[in-house]
């Protein structure tokens, strides 16, 4: 199994509230219903908390300020996500998709990629 994942910072005029709100209730559902048209096999957000703890493991760390999120997207492999985005059903929902994240994702900020896990 591989993942997409999205490091997602929110829109700055938009609070953490009303984003976690939006990616739940709203582009959540969306994703799931139709999810199997991309061959997804597994998705969840993690919602990042509102706790001084961030701050201090960022500074003490000299780090970027922490994302508003994290998607991740388990496919079989990456043929299996390529043939699931390449498909014309694929193909228009990655754009609803996309069309959609603009509502409440900053994508100057946000970050996506494909990794592997490796468990030890």
């Amino acid at each position: 199994m591989i993942k997409f994942v999205m490091c997602l910072a929110r829109h700055p005029d938009i609070t953490r509230a009303a984003f976690k709100d939006y990616w739940m209730n709203k582009h959540g559902p969306f994703f799931m219903q139709n999810a199997d048209i991309m061959g997804a096999k597994k998705y969840v957000q993690s919602h990042t908390l509102d706790t001084p703890l961030n701050a201090g493991l960022r500074d003490s760390r000299g780090m970027l300020p922490e994302y508003d999120g994290v998607a991740e997207v388990w496919f079989e492999s990456v043929e299996a996500l390529m043939e699931g985005m390449s498909s014309p059903e694929g193909q228009r929902l990655g754009a609803a998709l996309l069309e959609d994240e603009k509502n409440f994702v900053d994508h100057s900020r946000s970050s996506a990629f494909i990794v592997e896990e490796c468990e030890f």
